[in-house]
């Protein structure tokens, strides 16, 4: 009996070990042919007692229908792994070309950061990045906002749900890509030429040309001897190369508390081209970004100092800019996933 079980189990090793029909067959002699292991034990038992006989013989039939089994699962296994690889021969032609598969791009928006960070970074700027979840104080006192400005209440702010030990909430979401330019003001020497862009949110409903959360860029240069024409040059050229060189620039007078004196810059309407449409509201003219020399004030918290050094900086919303190069009617586009409107860019 013992040498029943040793047998069974160096079987079923072997068997174990198979992988194709050639050596399952090979096994089958061996073990289960007519000449077999199993069929020279079964020939041996007429030497026993009776007794002895009766249980050895059962237990070599036990063994007998084990391996057996076992042989049958091996066989299926085979068998249905031909079958699978028929299968797909049937249904697979090599002959004919693979399938296509759509190849990814970048996204329209990142498109136009890339795009627009290498033209400033043409003219010397670098790009600088700031945290979305921003202090109180780079975002608005830094820039000449204190608690009590008015300007405040236009900003919608994403509040951060953290006091301080004052039991102040200094922390929100940036409302602009300025924040961005307060740090650098902070951290860096002049010279300084940098350009920021990033996510910026707002607390508001969402429409054709409104979103709680979108992108800025911001910019700003300090450096001895800045003047108001470096500001126009340097946007007009930015225009020039973003929008193409036709394209008419115009500068207005406009407030904003982290600049003195501040313009608003505005392009040609690529539609009427300045006759007047319902796209530029009649006026020819449609405004993408603000801007303005520096206040002293905001240098002068940053440690330098606004007798030796200047500085201009700007912002402006960067969805606004491809709608305006590629005519779009509805910022909601950019961020809804429609791959049909995505795949056109």
């Amino acid at each position: 009996m013992s040498m029943i079980d040793e047998m069974v189990t160096r079987a079923i090793n072997e068997l174990d070990a198979i992988v194709d029909a050639r050596a399952l067959e090979t096994w089958r002699i061996q073990y289960l042919g007519r000449k077999g292991a199993l069929t020279e034990v079964l020939r041996g038992l007429g030497g026993l007692a009776p007794e002895e006989r009766k249980v050895a013989g059962a237990q070599a039939n036990i063994a007998k229908t084990n391996l057996e089994n076992k042989y049958k699962e091996k066989m299926e296994s085979f068998s249905a792994r031909e079958e699978g690889v028929k299968t797909i021969a049937a249904v697979m032609d090599i002959t004919l070309p693979g399938y296509p598969f759509s190849l990814g791009h970048k996204h329209v928006l990142v498109q136009a950061i890339d795009e627009i960070s290498e033209i400033f970074r043409s003219m010397g700027f670098q790009v600088a990045l700031g945290p979305d979840a921003e202090w109180d104080y780079y975002n608005f006192e830094a820039l000449n906002m204190p608690k009590e400005h008015p300007a405040r209440d236009g900003m919608s702010t994403f509040w951060v749900d953290y006091e301080n030990d004052r039991g102040e909430r200094p922390m929100l979401l940036r409302t602009h890509c300025t924040a961005v330019s307060a740090r650098v003001v902070h951290n860096m020497k002049p010279p300084i030429r940098t350009v920021e862009p990033g996510m910026v949110y707002r607390y508001e409903a969402t429409d054709a040309t409104h979103l709680n959360a979108y992108h800025n860029v911001d910019g700003i240069a300090v450096d001895k001897g800045i003047t108001l024409a470096d500001l126009k040059g340097t946007l007009y050229e930015f225009a020039r190369r973003y929008f193409g060189r036709e394209r008419k620039v115009r500068f207005r007078c406009d407030y904003f508390p982290f600049v003195e004196p501040g313009v608003e810059m505005s392009i040609e309407c690529g539609v009427c081209h300045g006759s007047g449409c319902r796209l530029c509201s009649e006026s020819g003219w449609l405004e993408i970004l603000g801007a303005g020399m520096t206040h002293p004030d905001v240098l002068r918290r940053g440690g330098i100092d606004p007798e030796v050094y200047t500085s201009f900086a700007f912002g402006m919303g960067l969805e606004r800019l491809p709608m305006l190069r590629h005519g779009i009617d509805d910022m909601r586009h950019f961020y809804n996933g429609d791959l049909r409107f995505l795949r056109q860019f």
